[in-house]
Order: structure tokens, then sequence, then C-alpha cells
């Protein structure tokens, strides 16, 4: 038995890289040594993949998809001296040899640790506690706002079980429902009333918890710099600002603006071929909900665009009557997410007027 533990801890400290495939019960491990051959492929119990990590040499390397709790692993992987590498999913798929009819999970751990070690792969950085808090703020208020649609949805459908049918918006509801549950000319018995009552009860504990949410991001505008220089933009605001700042925090990752463009899946998708270029949508890669505060905040940008005579207003209020209203919001999304990551990793304030000057041959050298 000692002998078997011996040639177990000698293996362990051959290992130069580890795949791990994380589930919520079970941990995938494949690990190879510094000639790539294969040093131990097992499964561990969730609460034993620590233990088995920290005996692992200083230094190695332990690859993890991006998935739940991928950054709770990789910051504890970081206080053992480990180098946790977070890889995204799609970009681990083609390395699996077995193809899609084999996927499973020692195949998966197989695939993370290989594709950890192309010299080009990207690999996603790991996230602060503080990252992290802040994003659950977001994603609890995205949560809330779905059921506060769907809330305020049902109580229509119902209203218009008794022939009461309201217009369009939610601000005008909410000032009549009262009225319409109170009104004893509509059709509605007692019950009816109550159950609409309660729909309204819960509509207004969902605004407050929407509300409570705004108030940690209004929070963090004021005690982050970044995120009120990001917040400055039109199209940005508060909420894109500090959920941009959440998610990437360091900017400078990024070598331009385009390529920061090109991660938030706001430029256009290719399929050239033979010098030919054709161009499609957007590629849609990257964070869903930080290009969609992108696009969204873009909308409201351009259709205000006529109040406003700064040149990006301009330049947005001629490309909608040019293109329409759909390219204008993407373009300016895209207009955005480069000029954030200027004044992000500049670390300036947003000027509305700036002329951006085009290098010449002579700046360059």
């Amino acid at each position: 038995m000692e002998q078997i533990t011996r040639s177990v801890v000698a293996g362990e400290a051959r290992i130069a890289r580890v795949g791990a495939d994380l589930a919520k019960r079970v941990i995938q491990v494949h690990a190879v040594d510094g000639a790539e051959r294969e040093v131990c492929r097992r499964s561990l119990p969730r609460e034993k993949f620590l233990p088995w990590c920290a005996r692992l040499p200083v230094g190695c390397v332990v690859a993890m998809e991006v998935s739940s709790g991928a950054h709770h692993f990789a910051r504890r992987l970081q206080a053992l001296g480990l180098q946790p590498r977070l890889i995204s999913a799609q970009l681990v798929e083609p390395y699996r040899s077995q193809g899609a009819t084999g996927k499973n999970d020692a195949n998966d751990a197989a695939a993370i640790c290989e594709a950890a070690s192309r010299p080009t792969m990207r690999f996603v950085p790991v996230k602060s506690v503080e990252q992290q808090s802040m994003l659950c703020v977001h994603r609890l208020r995205e949560g809330l706002k779905t059921e506060r649609t769907a809330c305020i949805n049902r109580i229509r459908g119902l209203l218009a079980e008794f022939g009461i049918v309201h217009a369009q918006g939610s601000e005008a509801l909410q000032r009549v429902l009262t009225e319409l549950i109170e009104d004893a000319s509509n059709e509605m018995n007692a019950l009816a009333r109550r159950v609409i009552q309660h729909a309204q009860a819960q509509w207004r504990e969902l605004d407050a918890h929407i509300g409570w949410c705004d108030e940690r991001i209004a929070e963090h505008a004021r005690d982050d710099p970044a995120v009120r220089r990001g917040a400055a933009l039109m199209g940005i605001g508060q909420i894109g600002a500090s959920a941009a700042v959440a998610t990437v925090d360091d900017f400078g990752q990024f070598k331009n603006g385009a390529q920061f463009g090109a991660w938030c899946g706001i430029v256009p998708s290719q399929r050239s071929s033979g010098g030919k270029t054709q161009l499609g949508g957007i590629t849609r890669r990257g964070d869903a909900y930080l290009r969609s505060l992108l696009v969204q905040g873009a909308k409201s940008a351009v259709f205000t665009a006529h109040r406003r005579d700064d040149p990006i207003s301009r330049w947005a209020l001629a490309l909608r009557e040019r293109s329409g209203w759909q390219v204008a919001a993407v373009a300016l999304a895209n207009k955005n997410a480069r000029i954030l990551w200027a004044v992000m990793t500049k670390a300036e304030r947003y000027n509305p007027h700036h002329a951006s000057v085009k290098p010449t041959a002579a700046m360059t050298r």
C-alpha cells in the first residue's frame, strides 16, 4: 500500500498540465507530463479535487472550461501556487479527437488539456470576488425584469378574460389598474378582484427589488472611477459601464478597440474565400448580456440623436436615414465599444467632440 502511494505521488510530481472537466458532483481530470505523455486519467469527487491539486508541482497549469464555479476554483488554485487557465467551451470542442459523437467526461478533460497547450489559445481572465459579486446584481436584475414582464402580461391576460383591454405600456396600465379593480361597472367578481390585487402587489414588489439592484449599480458608479468614465458615453450609461467593468476589469488585455468590439460579438461574421470578402450578420460571440446592453443603449442613442449636435450623433442620424435604425444601432454599439476601450485603457474622460487622428507613417516610426 505504501509503495502504491509513493508511485502515485511520484506520478503527480511529473505532471506539467491538467485538464479538468467540472461538474456538480464529479470532476474528471486528465494530466500529462512535459513530454505530453498521459500521466493520470481519473474522476474525483468534487470535495477531493482541491486536495488532489495541492499535491501538484508549483506552477503546474490546470485548465478548465468556463462554467459555473470555474472562477472560484481558479482563485483557489492560484492560492495553491498553480496556474489556472479558463477556456471557452466552443474553443475546446475542436480538440476532442472523438468528435461530436464521442462526448463524455474523460474525452472532454483530454480535450481541455490539449486545448490549453496551444500557443495561440485565448484564455479567459480569472474574475475577482468583487467582479462576480457585482455581476450577481446584474444577473438578479435581469431575472427580475423577466419576472416583471411576465407579471404584467399575466395581469393583462386576466383582465382580458373579463373584457377589459387596456392600451400598451406598463406605465399606462399601472396608473389605471387600481381604478379597474375598484370599478363596480365591470363584470369581475370579488374573487377575481382579489386575484388582480395580489398580482398588482407582486408587480410592486418586483419594482422594489429592481430598484434595490439599481441602487447597488449606482453605488458601483460612485465608488469606481472607471464606471463613471464609461457611463459618460452616449448609449452606455451606469448600467452598461458597471456591467463592462465587472465583466472585463482589465481592458488592457485587448490589443485595441477593434479587438474588444470583436470580443463583444458586434462585428460582421465572415464567410470569405478565394480572395472574395463576404460579410454576414454580427458574430454574437462573447458575453450576451454585455452585448445586449451595448446594442440596446445604442438603439436609444440613435432614436434621440436628432436632439444632439456632437459628431457621433450626426453620424448616427445620417446612418439611420441611409441604412435604417437597426444597422445604425449595431454600428453605434460597435463604435461605443471601441471608445469604451480607449477611455478605459487611457484613463481619460470621454469627450464627445474628440476628433481621432489617423496615424501616419511618420507617427509610427
